[in-house]
This record gives structure tokens, C-alpha cells and sequence, in this order.
């Protein structure tokens, strides 16, 4: 038996290499129909939509909890053709929609939760399943440093710990950075770092991503390294005014502060270490920090010492 509809396909235009979309811009595309013969259509519609989404589960015992949440940012929709007869053949059906100016976080894709923005089209016809076809398209964030102020905001940590293990004596560590939000440019740490211990120390820098799930008032954390670097050795009794510029990896996502549940966060840990053997006894110095990526977007490093 001959298919009536052979193929129903929906795309877009990209309007940059990056193949990204950001707050205002326009997004084109078509819907393209394929039809084997005459065919009773009721309507063809096309929808852009953007939301959130987290979904996990948990063992306690023999029970196992749910844990779902979601949050929707729009949902806009044009009709493309109403009731008619199509005849056989390919038929295109352009639509154009703006992304919205409001505060939406950007596309992301987590271990259990994700935010998507969604082009869908959907045929209906009278006594048929319908047909549907959906693409997604990556959103970032447009970041405005005028209105959070914070973003340009220096940011200062003090650590000081007395060494038990295999050293007498403290180490003291004052690490600060010119602000808080950074645009793929590297990661300036100027560190003022004091060994008063007996043996020597090395500054050891590393950034790492948090990821925080939200859901039915619980929380799921996840956590990666992102880079380590370490410095040069400061001999025992001796202070250094250290500085060191960290290449942020470049295929980075943008922060992700403005949704309710799901956080995606940048810190930098500096810390110093007596190493003897196996054993490594440290002085930590972690900084929470924002970190803003390549795209018109914004990456939030937060600084912990």
C-alpha cells in the first residue's frame, strides 16, 4: 500500500559559524512536505518552544523515588496551512519566529537534567496518526555586564593553615582576581603566598565545574575537573607575589544562574602543598568564580581559597 505522506522534515537557517542564536535574533526555516498522492490535510503547524527539564531517581531500600521538575520559557506557534486537499509532490512552507528578549538560560545538557530550545512541526489529518518532525537549535545567553555589576566585581580569598603532618610551621595564602566574569580570555590569578613552614610548598591551580540539579526539594550534585596546573616551587621561610594565567578550555558551556532548577557554576581552587612520599598535606584556597565563553554569552567563575 502506497504511504500517503513519504517524508515530513523541518530545518532552519544558520546565521553565524557557530550555528548559535541569542536573545532577538531571527530564526528562518522551512517545512518541507512530501506527499505520494492527493492527501486531506486538517492543519500544519509549526512550534518553537524553550524549557528545562530534570529527572533523576534514587534507591532507599526496596522504594524508588521519582525526582522530577521542569520549568517552560515560551512557546510560540504559527499555523502553516489549514483544511485543504494537497496534491502529490514536495511543498515548502517557510516560517520565521524571534527569539524572545526574556531572561532564558542557555541551551545545556546535563546528567540528568537539560534546557532545549525546540523547532516542531506537526501535521494532522482526520483519522490519521499525525505526522511530526522537531530539530533543535542552540541558544546562548546574551550577558549583560551592565546590568549585574557583580560580573566586573574583583574577588579576594585569605587562607591560613598551620602544617601538622610533615611540616612545622603555617602556610598563608591571599589569591584575588580583577573580576568575576570572563569572555574565552584567560584566567588571571595573582596569589600573595607565604611559606612558613620548614619544608617547601608548591602552588597547585585547578578549575573545575559544578553542576546542581533541583527537583521536589531535593538536590543532585555533579562535578568535573576542567584543568590542573601547578606552579613553582617557593622555598621554606620565603613570600612570592605569584601571578598565573590559566587557559580556560574553550568548548566550555556558559554559566547557568538564571533558572530555578538547574545551576551550572565554574570555580578555581588554588591551594599549596608539602608532598613527601605518598601523603600530601595541603592548603586549599578555593575560589568560586564566572567565566564567560567565546559565544555573546557569559561563564561565571566563583572563587574559593
Amino acid at each position: 500500500m502506497l504511504t500517503t505522506v513519504k517524508s515530513l522534515k523541518i530545518s532552519y537557517n544558520p546565521i553565524n559559524e557557530t550555528n548559535t542564536f541569542t536573545n532577538g535574533d531571527w530564526i528562518s526555516g522551512q517545512v518541507t512536505l512530501e506527499l505520494a498522492k492527493d492527501c486531506q490535510i486538517e492543519n500544519l503547524l509549526v512550534k518553537f518552544k524553550g524549557k528545562a527539564d530534570v529527572l533523576w531517581t534514587e534507591r532507599y531500600g526496596k522504594t524508588t523515588v521519582v525526582y522530577h521538575a521542569k520549568e517552560k520559557y515560551f512557546s510560540l506557534k504559527a499555523v502553516k496551512h489549514n483544511s485543504s486537499v494537497v496534491a502529490p509532490g514536495i511543498h515548502v512552507y517557510p516560517f520565521t519566529f524571534q527569539m524572545p528578549f526574556q531572561n532564558a538560560p542557555s541551551s545545556f545538557a546535563g546528567s540528568v537534567g537539560k534546557i532545549v530550545y525546540t523547532l516542531e512541526t506537526k501535521l494532522s489529518r482526520s483519522m490519521r496518526i499525525s505526522k511530526k518532525d522537531s530539530t533543535k537549535i542552540n541558544f546562548v545567553s546574551k550577558a549583560d555586564l551592565n546590568h549585574d555589576p557583580g560580573l566586573m566585581a574583583p574577588q579576594h580569598e585569605h587562607k591560613d593553615k598551620k602544617m601538622k603532618m610533615f611540616s612545622s610551621g603555617a602556610v598563608a595564602m591571599d589569591v584575588n582576581l580583577e573580576k568575576a566574569g570572563f569572555f574565552q580570555e584567560g584566567l588571571k590569578v595573582m596569589a600573595f603566598i607565604q611559606n612558613k613552614s620548614s619544608r617547601e610548598i608548591r602552588p597547585k591551580y585547578c578549575v573545575y565545574r559544578k553542576h546542581s540539579f533541583f527537583a521536589n526539594g531535593k538536590r543532585k550534585l555533579s562535578t568535573k575537573d576542567l584543568l590542573k596546573e601547578v606552579g613553582e616551587p617557593i622555598q621554606p621561610s620565603a613570600s612570592e607575589n605569584v601571578t598565573r594565567v590559566l587557559t580556560i578550555p574553550h568548548d566550555v558551556e556558559p554559566s547557568i544562574l538564571n533558572c530555578s532548577i538547574i545551576k551550572a557554576e565554574y570555580r578555581l581552587r588554588v591551594s599549596s602543598s608539602v608532598t613527601r612520599r605518598l601523603a600530601t598535606e595541603t592548603c586549599d584556597c578555593t575560589h568560586k568564580l564566572s567565566c564567560v565563553n567565546f559565544y555573546r554569552s557569559l561563564l561565571f567563575f566563583y572563587l574559593a581559597v
